[in-house]
């Protein structure tokens, strides 16, 4: 799968999805730190990439674009510690992985994992 990590995202993480045989990416390491919403999302369908993120506002930008196909993955914790992220994600893709790539938007919260198809 290919992931596009937000800015609020561990760097962590990204290293851990390339070493469990991702191809991911982290929007500091391309040196957009400051790059708008919009611009992530494009990017995202440009290069067939599931947002990983803890901005609600992604999963508006889904919701209001039906044409476009792509898949977000949005974390609502209190604990986002390196370790806990990536244990909430390892669920996701376990769980979600045929909805993440039909376009879909994946919330990870305290009390579990929700997926609803966008």
């Amino acid at each position: 799968m290919r992931f596009l990590a937000d800015m609020g995202v561990a760097t962590g993480v990204v290293s851990w999805l390339r070493q469990n045989g991702h191809d991911a990416k982290h929007l500091r390491d391309e040196g957009l730190h400051r790059i708008p919403n919009g611009e992530i999302f494009a990017k995202a369908i440009s290069e067939n990439r599931i947002i990983i993120t803890f901005d609600l506002d992604f999963g508006e930008i889904v919701a209001l674009s039906k044409k476009e196909k792509v898949s977000v993955i949005l974390f609502r914790l209190h604990n986002t510690r390196t370790a806990h992220l990536i244990n909430r994600l390892s669920t996701v893709l376990e769980d979600s992985a045929e909805a993440l790539g039909q376009g879909a938007v994946c919330s990870g919260s305290r009390g579990g994992i929700t997926t609803s198809c966008a």
